[in-house]
């Protein structure tokens, strides 16, 4: 068994214990897994229909990526997904290419602030159109529609370490948006990871159809003015 293979084990095990501990009104409620259930549905059908209406939005965005800039269109990242499965997750190339390759892996940072990022990259991340090809991840039922936002093995591995309670966001899917995305800002400390944590768990608490379309709306408010909504 591999080192993540056995932090994942200890994760899910403490993921159920918390929850039916915290909230059994919800936990151990059969309509929690009808939402599950449902929430599927939407998806499934939600990413379907969104693919198809922004297909010439994202055939755009790929001819300007490879026209600006050298390297591949899109862009693929193992993440770790519902009770720690990894998945790669994709996206439109925001940054030069081979970003990482003198710096390792690093925390996201507003665009504004990260050399890396490419002028049509900048307008991308801006309007959060770089996360569309994440639809593919909604579809394959990897990622859902909302959802506690994915994080890569290795923050995932020291943010476990560092913060109690952290591994209980994984007992959903990812999600390609969620309440910590339209209400806060990016991770800049450990402070603020603490801070989304609270919002996820609340999520996973609540989660309903009209949660997730209301989460949805603000979302595209976001997207449309480049602002959050909520808290900063």
């Amino acid at each position: 068994m591999t080192r993540w293979n056995v932090i994942r084990k200890e994760t899910v095990d403490r993921i159920g214990s918390f929850l039916a501990l915290n909230y059994p009104d919800v936990i151990l409620n059969s309509r929690y897994w009808w939402r599950l259930a449902l929430k599927r549905v939407v998806d499934f059908v939600g990413s379907t229909l969104l693919i198809v209406a922004f297909a010439p939005v994202m055939l755009l965005i790929a001819a300007a990526i490879k026209l600006t800039s050298r390297g591949p269109v899109f862009y693929t990242q193992e993440r770790v997904g519902r009770s720690g499965d990894l998945f790669n997750m994709f996206k439109f190339r925001s940054m030069v290419h081979d970003a990482e390759a003198a710096t390792g892996p690093v925390w996201a940072r507003h665009s504004a602030e990260d050399p890396r990022v490419t002028p049509v990259g900048r307008f991308l991340r801006v309007t959060h159109l770089d996360e569309l090809p994440q639809l593919i991840n909604v579809w394959k039922g990897e990622m859902s529609l909302v959802g506690p936002r994915p994080e890569r093995p290795c923050f995932v591995d020291q943010l476990n370490k560092e913060i109690p309670g952290y591994g209980y966001r994984l007992y959903v899917k990812p999600g390609m948006t969620g309440l910590a995305q339209v209400y806060y800002r990016y991770d800049r400390t450990l402070a603020d990871v603490k801070r989304k944590l609270r919002f996820d768990v609340l999520y996973i608490k609540r989660m309903c159809l009209m949660l997730d379309v209301r989460i949805l709306a603000a979302t595209f408010l976001v997207m449309v003015t480049g602002k959050g909504v909520g808290l900063r």
